[in-house]
């Protein structure tokens, strides 16, 4: 071990060492807690694998003066107690649904946006998607890089661009919301003059989009999104809901279905030409039982297996009660609020109309949120009809049975006749509430409730009088796709509004597995540019770093890392994009790299080792101020690679560029950093996930390990 490097491996030990198996989540497109590994839910705007994250947090320092005067309180905590939480079956454990109690906090507390800061989760994909979601769930804008034009100064006149094949490498939103930072790799292609586009090669670009939107209608977008966070959060809840109820109903009617579906075949057998309901309308008034309803009551039904019957039945009933009173219900009264909220900020037309907020689209949702509460009363009082018949039924039915096989006779009690009816009409119109739970069922609605429907328009009611004659689960799937329209305004609408103001090729990559590849050695990040400024609102700085690892021949270039910062930033008046080039020694391998906290940057290198024993590993953290960053022109084209005009600087590890740590195992890809907490992780070649502290006091530590010896 190089003698460098030994005063610090004993003062530097990692504190968590965890076996794991490693999920790629990214191909499920699924947002997972990292204390409890749950899924929280699934990122839909993306249709290939997610490459990258950034979550950017609104800075303090950019709030203005307006803000105050503009804050919006969530009044839906006054009015309601806590959100329903997703149903689960009765006698599952939580890791049998995959949701557990645990889990079901954390959603309602990451769905829950009244008392966050606005902040933003921006994921770019595999195929140049960056898609911008709200508190993580609520989208808001989605950019495809292939299709954004881009333009730039050469020479005095503008050139238009555009990439073509592209792949998000890296993105970075910065704390004040003005611009976005990011890394893609793919061809450029000269829009205004294509035989010359094979003069630029495909290779690692930069790019900078002006995302000043977020910023400039923050407050609008956090009141929208606060209640339509909560509303696609109680969807999922009504949603399970309903699917819960009908895979128990179906349950219990599938074992109704199958002892009482013996009847007809008896019937046929003892050559009557009756049916099931002519059999038992006999039985409920009390004439003498046929051979074939006998033999079925007796024998192929039995005492034992009507009560498992109506105790399936009842059971299920009971969980229909619980579902609708206890999650259903309360979802969609607290959906109904929430869109009234967002109805009357519709109607400030002259600050939500920019964003997206359509007034018409809003009151066509809330038309339809108060018919599916309607559909959910009818629901209720249908199912407690229906399980009121059957229980009268069951007790009925079984008291017959006991009677035919104690005493030889085929006679029964008669039944109330309007039990019969109601009873009779349950049999005739094939389970209710299976059909009020099915999206393809339609009934005919009463003239006399038509009519009343009507008059109620012009009193206010809904201009859809025709809302009875759909089930619930219809009902339900309209509404869907009413806030689904609704929602997409505001997406399409900031979508529109995000430009692209710079571009900086980094490097050329010659070969297409490359270029196709997602797996470039890339960071970026933006930092305060003086931790000591007092500056405030929209002019507060920050400077952006860009940290590279350029592939070997690629300029001409080996085992080099490059720097850039700035560049966001030279678009200005004053242009101030600088960089410096550092070259590893031939005897370390660059693994990865990464941005950290005070404009430091983090490199993971490993030995070349010619043997079959894996070299060793080592984690160094360089200053940037230790590095003299070089000027950088920007003239485009006729200098496509700035890189180029910078002299490569040797990385020496023996002196005071930064610190140095020891891995005693060989890593791999990725190395992750947390400015927060002051850890990394890397990750061994035997699938171990090494945490290590970046900023420990080298004097505690020394006691540390003094008491550990």
């Amino acid at each position: 071990m190089p003698s460098w490097v030994q005063p610090m491996t004993q003062k530097f030990k990692p504190f968590l060492t965890l076996r794991i198996c490693l999920l790629v989540l990214f191909y499920f497109n699924s947002l997972c807690m990292l204390q409890n590994g749950k899924m929280l839910r699934r990122i839909k705007s993306h249709d290939v694998a997610i490459v990258c994250l950034n979550w950017a947090e609104d800075e303090p320092q950019s709030k203005t003066d307006k803000d105050g005067l503009l804050s919006y309180e969530d009044r839906t905590t006054r009015f309601f107690p806590p959100a329903p939480v997703v149903p689960r079956i009765g006698g599952l454990s939580s890791g049998d649904t995959c949701l557990g109690d645990e889990n079901e906090e954390s959603i309602q507390e990451f769905s829950s946006a009244s008392c966050q800061r606005f902040n933003i989760l921006c994921s770019g994909d595999k195929d140049g998607c960056i898609c911008f979601s709200i508190f993580g769930i609520f989208p808001v804008g989605k950019i495809n890089i292939n299709e954004v034009p881009i333009h730039v100064q050469s020479s005095g006149s503008k050139a238009s661009y555009r990439l073509q094949d592209a792949s998000i490498s890296k993105v970075s939103l910065s704390g004040n919301l003005h611009k976005l930072v990011l890394l893609c790799s793919g061809k450029l292609i000269d829009i205004d003059n294509i035989s010359h586009s094979n003069d630029i090669s495909g290779g690692l670009h930069c790019l900078h989009l002006d995302t000043s939107i977020f910023f400039n209608r923050k407050n609008e977008l956090h009141q929208v999104s606060q209640q339509a966070s909560s509303i696609q959060y109680l969807v999922e809840v009504v949603r399970a809901s309903i699917s819960m109820m009908a895979k128990q109903w179906s349950g219990a009617m599938n074992l109704f279905n199958e002892k009482f579906s013996v009847l007809p075949s008896l019937i046929t057998a003892h050559g009557m030409e009756s049916s099931s309901e002519d059999e038992f309308m006999s039985l409920l008034f009390g004439t003498r039982t046929s051979p074939a309803l006998h033999q079925f009551l007796v024998s192929s039904l039995g005492e034992a297996a009507l009560k498992r019957i109506a105790k399936s039945v009842d059971s299920a009933g009971r969980e229909l009660r619980v579902v609708v009173s206890e999650h259903l219900q309360p979802a969609v009264e607290i959906i109904s609020f929430r869109l009234a909220e967002l109805r009357g900020l519709a109607r400030w037309r002259s600050r939500f109309q920019n964003i997206g907020l359509d007034e018409k689209l809003i009151d066509g949702v809330t038309e339809r949120i108060g018919m599916l509460v309607v559909q959910v009363e009818r629901f209720s009082r249908v199912t407690a009809t229906v399980l009121y018949l059957f229980q009268n039924f069951f007790s009925w039915v079984l008291k017959c049975v006991k009677i035919l096989l104690s005493e030889p006779t085929d006679q029964v009690p008669a039944a109330n006749s309007e039990f019969v009816v109601l009873f009779l009409k349950f049999l005739l119109d094939k389970d209710p509430i299976k059909q009020l739970l099915d999206a393809d069922q339609r009934f005919e609605c009463h003239l006399d409730t038509a009519k009343h429907l009507e008059q109620l328009v012009v009193l206010g009611g809904f201009t859809d009088t025709h809302f009875l004659e759909r089930s619930l689960m219809k009902q339900f799937n309209e509404l869907e796709e009413s806030l689904k329209e609704a929602f997409s305004m505001p997406f399409t609408t900031i979508s529109s509004q995000i430009h692209c103001q710079a571009l900086l090729p980094l490097y050329p990559i010659t070969s297409l597995v490359d270029l196709s590849s997602t797996c470039n050695l890339t960071s970026v990040s933006f930092y305060k540019q003086d931790e000591d400024s007092q500056h405030s609102g929209p002019s507060y700085r920050l400077t952006d770093y860009i940290c590279f690892k350029i592939p070997d021949g690629s300029l001409n270039l080996r085992n080099c890392i490059g720097v850039i910062k700035d560049f966001s930033n030279s678009s200005t008046s004053t242009p101030s994009l600088s960089g410096f080039l550092l070259r590893i020694p031939d005897e370390y391998e660059c693994v990865d790299l990464s941005l950290y906290k005070d404009s430091q940057i983090v490199v993971l290198l490993s030995e070349r080792s010619c043997s079959d024993n894996p070299g060793r590993s080592y984690i160094v953290m360089l200053q940037t101020e230790n590095f003299s960053f070089v000027p950088l022109s920007k003239i485009f084209p006729s200098n496509i690679y700035s890189i180029q005009e910078l002299a490569a600087l040797e990385l020496q590890l023996d002196t005071d560029y930064g610190k140095v740590r020891s891995v005693p195992h060989a890593v791999s890809t990725p190395l992750a950093v947390s400015a927060s907490r002051g850890v990394a992780c890397v990750f061994s070649s035997r699938r171990h996930a090494l945490v290590y502290i970046l900023d420990e006091d080298e004097d505690e530590d020394e006691d540390e390990v003094s008491d550990m010896e």
